[in-house]
């Protein structure tokens, strides 16, 4: 819509019932953006705490994903330097095989674009899971999540490509030691010179 406002478009974002009959808790649409943000975090779709909060990565994953980019909560919520932007923005549900269910399919394709049009200033964009990846990579994503992560470099310096950091995540990081000491030491230096900057 031409001339509307970030938190005009966020206002309807915040009103949009698009899957209303498909999301069990209801929608509740989740994210923070401000046009002056530096940093964007792309991740999958709330957990039932941050549907019950409205708090974008306000549980233990998101405690995890603030160690892994040293970033303190005061900063992580700094709306003038961090947005956050899931794929899906509601809670979609439990998968009956365990876990969550993918963000829908909706969501992204209808939100994103003019929310992306309204941060000119983001300078560097975090892929945090398998879903934000093959939103936003699409055929530039590799045959798996460990391969995407693997050559992290190649994303750069647009995209910073993570897995999701869901206690599921530990064994993999365990079976990946080079996540620990070549990722994340650049992730925390691209986190900070992006919000700083």
């Amino acid at each position: 819509m031409n001339g509307e406002t970030l938190d005009q478009l966020v206002g309807r974002i915040r009103a949009c019932r698009l899957c209303a009959d498909h999301l069990p808790l209801g929608p509740r649409p989740v994210l923070r953006v401000s046009e002056p943000a530096r940093l964007l975090i792309v991740g999958q779709a709330p957990g039932t705490r941050v549907h019950e909060t409205g708090l974008p990565w306000n549980d233990r994953s998101g405690d995890r994903l603030r160690h892994w980019l040293g970033m303190g909560r005061e900063t992580f919520y700094d709306q003038g330097r961090v947005a956050i932007l899931p794929t899906g923005l509601c809670y979609p549900g439990r998968d009956p095989r365990g876990g969550d269910r993918p963000p829908r399919p909706e969501c992204a394709p209808l939100w994103h674009p003019p929310v992306l049009a309204r941060l000119p200033h983001v300078r560097l964009t975090l892929l945090v899971g398998g879903y934000a990846q093959a939103h936003v990579l699409g055929g530039r994503r590799r045959s798996s999540l460990t391969e995407t992560v693997a050559a992290w470099r190649d994303y750069l310096p647009d995209h910073l490509v993570l897995p999701h950091p869901s206690w599921r995540t530990t064994g993999w990081q365990a079976r990946h030691p080079w996540f620990e000491a070549d990722l994340l030491p650049e992730a925390r230096r691209l986190v900070a010179e992006a919000i700083l900057a």
